[in-house]
């Protein structure tokens, strides 16, 4: 499993999760292995805030994610991220309990779409 996970700065497992996914400035990617970190990393959104076009989704995608945790995101990103395969999730708090949850099974899989989505599908 590879989690990518959406913050405002970059300070890895400390960082809370970025309410919105479209204006992130870092991810950070997570592998697990057998139910536990393996290793992290994290990597500059090269494509901050790339409206409608869903630039954030392709550049995330890059690395190899299995699984997505966002505060927020568009309609057309969760499209995308659903058509690659790749399963999201909504979290409020730090990446390092966001990750926790998830490997516990306590994360519910799917997004509420931003209320700016209607404008720029893509957040």
């Amino acid at each position: 499993m590879k989690i990518g996970i959406t913050l405002g700065d970059d300070a890895g497992m400390e960082s809370d999760v970025c309410p919105h996914f479209g204006q992130c400035s870092h991810f950070l990617i997570v592998e697990v292995e057998n139910g536990k970190v393996k290793d992290s990393k994290v990597v500059t959104n090269g494509a901050q805030h790339g409206g409608g076009a869903c630039l954030a989704v392709n550049e995330i995608l890059k690395y190899g994610v299995t699984h997505v945790i966002a505060g927020g995101m568009g309609y057309n990103a969760q499209q995308k991220f659903i058509n690659a395969g790749v399963k999201i999730f909504s979290f409020q708090g730090s990446a390092k309990d966001a990750v926790s949850q998830l490997l516990r099974s306590k994360l519910d899989e799917g997004i509420d779409a931003c209320h700016e989505s209607s404008e720029h599908g893509c957040h």
